[in-house]
């Protein structure tokens, strides 16, 4: 029994950046002899993955801990750790308030758990939530295959643009990019072990400006050498501020066929009003003509944005002037949320909107886009579209994707689809998926 692997559940919050993070975490503890397990009640090490961007999150986090007491009791052995953009923002009073707690380590420094998990041996609770001078992907382990032919890779981390409503700057730091030759390497070796598409990550990720030999490098330029490698097929990149989408960037969604139709680019409000109240530097009129020049590129492009309803100030017109920025963009897809504070921004510090009329525009907005939702997939019948099988549905012979546009589609085929870049014949849209066969 001693010889037996220890075993590491971890519970993640929120964005993709912390998935990516969660499986670096993995690997690291991998080293150590842990194993992943999805029971808690087995586990000899629980990490809590934290996200400080929704309503409630560190709330949300003691609550957990506090169901997590019960496996500590049975289990007195049992390693807790916090970790993420929560655990960054409250390490001192996580510990403070919950002793049942054996570490906290922030979103910049969990290639350091090992040797913190040591130092709970030795009876220590230790605490990291300093932004290191080293660079934590040189000192994770290197990646193992997964099986999975998509990835994640992390090219640029932190915010410099300080929206009124947004935590990151404080909880991620100033804007960072990683080297060029780092970020090749990185790719070159996920792509020999079996992945076909990678998803570059980054809080403000179209900032990217990585030192490259020559010089300083954009995101445009970047995704057209990535694309130079052979064996990777698809290429996609997330999360994007208006500001930061340079023209080299925009020209290679038009130039460049292994950078996915997709565009994930959030801007939150369609009034001006408000945009300048959350500080995000542009215009309704500025993002429209932006949209304009991208789809000039790429005319077959899908949009999806981020909407705040019922942000501080916000009016019935400047409500309907974001409804109308919707209808004319057209999004194929979007993420809308009411307004919830977040301590330490300044946004939190000023009257909110009347709690019944935020829930009555938040339904308003998801109407909206969920008819238009509809309608780009229902658009999608009769086409003929690429797909990227990565894993087995739910019905005998069902094998699931995502399309070129990032839409979840399945057919039907004996034969195993798991990995394959496949052609395939849109016949019907679903709720929230498109049905298919395969060319």
């Amino acid at each position: 029994m001693s010889d037996a692997p220890k075993k590491l559940h971890i519970k993640t919050y929120g964005c993709q950046m912390n998935v990516y993070d969660s499986e670096r975490m993995a690997e690291a503890m991998g080293t150590q002899g842990y194993v992943l397990t999805d029971d808690p009640a087995e586990a000899d090490m629980v990490l809590l993955n934290t996200c400080h961007i929704r309503e409630k999150a560190a709330e949300k986090v003691y609550s957990d801990l506090g169901r997590l007491r019960p496996f500590k009791e049975a289990k007195p052995g049992l390693k807790i750790g916090v970790a993420g953009c929560v655990a960054q923002a409250e390490g001192e009073e996580i510990m403070r308030r919950m002793p049942l707690v054996d570490l906290v380590v922030g979103s910049q420094n969990y290639h350091r758990l090992p040797e913190m998990v040591a130092a709970t041996a030795r009876g220590e609770r230790p605490v990291d939530t300093e932004f290191p001078v080293e660079d934590k992907f040189d000192k994770l382990p290197e990646r193992p295959a997964t099986g999975r032919p998509t990835a994640f890779l992390t090219v640029q981390e932190g915010c410099d643009k300080f929206c009124a409503f947004c935590v990151v700057p404080y909880t991620r730091g100033a804007e960072v990019s990683r080297p060029v030759a780092r970020i090749l390497a990185e790719a070159g070796k996920l792509v020999a072990k079996g992945v076909k598409e990678i998803t570059l990550l980054g809080q403000n990720v179209n900032g990217y400006h990585g030192e490259g030999a020559d010089g300083v490098w954009g995101l445009g330029r970047l995704v057209r050498e990535l694309a130079r490698i052979e064996g990777l097929e698809r290429i996609r990149y997330t999360t994007s501020h208006p500001n930061d989408m340079a023209d080299d960037l925009i020209e290679a969604h038009g130039a460049e066929p292994k950078l996915m139709p997709y565009l994930h680019l959030p801007v939150q409000s369609g009034a001006d009003r408000i945009l300048k109240l959350m500080n995000r530097h542009h215009t309704a009129a500025e993002y429209l003509r932006l949209i304009e020049r991208i789809r000039a590129a790429r005319p077959d492009i899908l949009l999806s944005s981020d909407f705040i309803a019922g942000f501080p100030g916000e009016t019935e017109q400047d409500h309907r002037d974001t409804l109308a920025l919707i209808e004319e963009v057209g999004f194929g897809a979007a993420f809308s949320f009411k307004y919830s504070p977040r301590p330490g921004t300044p946004a939190a510090e000023r009257a909110g909107v009347d709690p019944e009329v935020a829930d009555r525009r938040l339904h308003e907005l998801q109407a909206l886009i969920t008819r238009l939702q509809h309608e780009s997939q229902a658009a999608m019948v009769g086409r003929e579209v690429g797909v990227l099988f990565e894993k087995p549905g739910r019905l005998p012979g069902q094998w699931v994707g995502k399309s070129d546009y990032l839409q979840a589609v399945h057919v039907t085929s004996e034969t195993p689809l798991q990995g394959a870049l496949a052609k395939v014949r849109i016949t019907a849209s679903g709720p929230n998926s498109l049905a298919g066969v395969l060319l």
